[in-house]
């Protein structure tokens, strides 16, 4: 790949821009939003002009509604020799595209299994989809030279590819992504109308879980349209498991011991096969989950801090696998939990301990 047209300048467009800028691509930025596609420009993603003949690849970087009409354009002014999009639901987007007469067999959807809480080019980064995994979707008539320029997108941004049927995809990003989204944003909606004192005991666990409802809900309606029916079929069933779990837990809450006892084993049953779900979620870079010791230390407030125990844990031999801060409420301290490789836990605590870390 030489040359690529990224149409679509928010996070995802100007990430797979700089991305490729990086492996020494010559990017070209399209976008009617013409502060996104400046911004773009200044970060370093590619080229405002339009290429002067048709480059190897376009990259369609729009919601999903707009997909097909955005590709029918661009191939109607001959822009590439190859197109993908980057949009979260497939099925759709290749529906339309159908039905806007565009040429499929020099089309393949695409979709980086990567994102950030906040949009726009500002947020976009090289290195977002390394490790990541980036869904392709050809069909029968996708060309065999289109399949290979996709496969060359992903191994320059550094992912990694799984081929996989449009509307299995749609089903599987219902299922990690789409509906977990709406779960996050119920839950927070609880936070709305809170009292400031139930909201202060908030802890780590509520921020994780919550995490993505911070995401633009102008950009979300736009996901979930496109997958309405499946979110909804997940949902429901969702729905009938809080309420198999609210039974068990009105049930722990009587006199009668018996309905107790059956109350206290179906909450029991249910935590358990969440835990059990919770472990199939790959590791690292995709790989099977890994079984992690953890190391806990105090840390300051103060600027450096993070870096100071970074270089000190450099200094024990010890990789950090994973880690999550918690800040300490109205305290100007925080803990930073380290994940290492199982074993190496003691290892790492005898170290820091001399250089003044104090582990909890």
């Amino acid at each position: 790949m030489h040359s690529a047209l990224v149409i679509g300048t928010g996070l995802m467009g100007t990430s797979v821009a700089l991305a490729l800028r990086a492996r020494g691509v010559s990017v070209h930025l399209r976008d009617v939003d013409s502060t996104a596609v400046r911004t773009a420009a200044a970060l370093g993603a590619g080229d405002l002009h339009d290429p002067t003949q048709a480059v190897d690849l376009a990259v369609v970087a729009v919601p999903p509604p707009l997909v097909g009409s955005v590709l029918a354009e661009a191939q109607a002014a001959g822009a590439a020799r190859h197109y993908t999009d980057v949009a979260s639901v497939k099925a759709e987007p290749r529906h339309d595209a159908l039905a806007l007469g565009c040429d499929t067999s020099c089309y393949i959807g695409g979709h980086p299994m990567a994102g950030a809480s906040r949009s726009g080019p500002l947020t976009a980064r090289a290195d977002l989809f390394e490790g990541r995994t980036w869904a392709l979707t050809p069909t029968a008539d996708t060309d065999t030279e289109t399949l290979n320029m996709a496969l060359r997108l992903v191994a320059l941004c550094g992912a990694v590819p799984v081929v996989m049927e449009a509307s299995a995809h749609d089903r599987a990003v219902a299922l990690v992504s789409h509906a977990p989204h709406v779960v996050a944003s119920l839950m927070a909606m609880r936070l709305e109308n809170a009292g400031e004192r139930s909201v202060s005991l908030a802890g780590p666990g509520l921020r994780d879980l919550t995490r993505v409802a911070e995401a633009d809900p102008r950009l979300w309606i736009d996901i979930l349209s496109a997958n309405a029916l499946a979110v909804a079929d997940l949902l429901e069933e969702l729905g009938a498991d809080l309420y198999q779990m609210i039974e068990g837990l009105r049930s722990i809450a009587t006199t009668d011991e018996a309905k107790r006892r059956a109350g206290a084993e179906t909450v029991e049953r249910m935590l358990r096969k969440g835990q059990r779900g919770r472990g199939r979620i790959s590791g690292k870079h995709g790989n099977q989950p890994e079984h992690f010791e953890v190391v806990t230390v105090t840390i300051g407030d103060q600027p450096g801090e993070l870096a100071r125990l970074f270089n000190d844990v450099d200094k024990a031999g010890v990789n950090i696998e994973d880690l999550r801060i918690e800040h300490a409420t109205g305290q100007p301290t925080g803990l930073v939990h380290l994940s290492v490789a199982a074993g190496l836990a003691a290892q790492l605590s005898e170290a820091l301990q001399p250089l003044g870390w104090r582990r909890r």
